[in-house]
């Protein structure tokens, strides 16, 4: 006898940098989620889809939940990305606690009481395990996290090794319902080509300007086109804006005599001919737009909150 096949929704929420994108990435077998050491390098929800033997599971990458508290958590961007979280968990079968090995603080308490609010089953994962210097602390640290709290299953991995996944998986599919596959077997992600261009330019400003830029810039694709004249095959055209919110912070994304930027651009499109399987023209410009990142309207108009 055939056994059923399962489908649902996973939230994969955590503290920003515990490594939930990364991932995501492992468990779809691609990059769908830029990542980068930078804290908040998600924004947006953004869904993963895993299909495996027995399943597919649709998993929505969060920006990391956090106290609303100081000077950057109480800006506007801060206030949509919490609303993310909060409202991705409200409509999951179930969900992925994402915490570093080793670690646990006030901002992992917020995001169990959220996900315990939200009366769904939860699995720890416990990212991270690699960089464990001293192994024997683990189970510990497993009892410790666990005492008083309840989870459908505990998991100790490592998504950049890609380690301890086929077990994750199989305790996530038993948690979502049995239904036919949402999507293609080959299809990755819900979101456009024109979203993950626009992401990929940003994942380039998050790793290379470190703390030089902190949160001030974001990407707009003003162009997106299919040139099917090249002899070599289809080329996509691509213009991207990149805007921050001071006239001192353009120098600082361009570099000397616009080397930076070129290196962004490069890089990018790199990463972009990877992902889409097509040559990649790449156009890039930097603008300026006063506090966009704590102007609701503006965040709403470069597709901040949206779902």
């Amino acid at each position: 006898m055939q056994e059923s096949h399962r489908c649902g929704s996973v939230a994969v929420v955590g503290r920003p940098n515990v490594g939930k994108s990364t991932l995501v990435n492992a468990l779809v077998g691609a990059k769908v989620s830029i990542v980068s050491s930078r804290p908040q390098t998600t924004r947006h929800r953004l869904l993963g889809i895993a299909t495996v033997e027995g399943g597919q599971l649709l998993m929505v990458d969060t920006p990391g939940l956090h106290r609303e508290q100081g000077k950057f958590k109480a800006s506007a961007m801060s206030r949509v990305m919490n609303r993310a979280v909060r409202g991705t968990v409200e409509d999951v079968d179930a969900a992925m606690m994402v915490v570093e090995a080793g670690r646990w603080d006030e901002e992992d308490t917020l995001v169990f009481r959220v996900l315990h609010d939200a009366g769904i089953p939860v699995v720890l994962v416990v990212n991270k395990v690699d960089r464990l210097k001293d192994k024997a602390a683990l189970l510990p640290f497993l009892a410790q996290v666990s005492e008083g709290r309840e989870f459908a299953a505990i998991h100790p991995v490592s998504a950049l090794k890609r380690k301890g996944l086929e077990s994750l998986v199989r305790d996530l599919l038993r948690l979502v319902p049995e239904a036919p596959p949402a999507y293609e077997e080959d299809e990755i992600t819900d979101r456009s080509q024109r979203f993950l261009a626009g992401e990929l330019v940003r994942e380039q400003l998050m790793r290379q300007l470190g703390d030089e830029l902190p949160y001030a810039a974001t990407v707009e694709i003003e162009r997106f086109a299919v040139d099917t004249s090249q002899r070599q095959g289809p080329l996509l055209r691509i213009g991207a804006v990149i805007w921050v919110e001071r006239e001192g912070q353009k120098p600082i994304v361009i570099g000397k005599s616009g080397a930076r930027l070129r290196e962004i651009g490069s890089k990018a499109r790199q990463q972009m001919e990877r992902l889409f399987g097509n040559k990649v023209f790449l156009e890039t410009w930097v603008r300026v737009r006063e506090g966009w990142s704590d102007d609701e309207a503006a965040l709403k108009a470069f597709g901040y909150g949206d779902s």
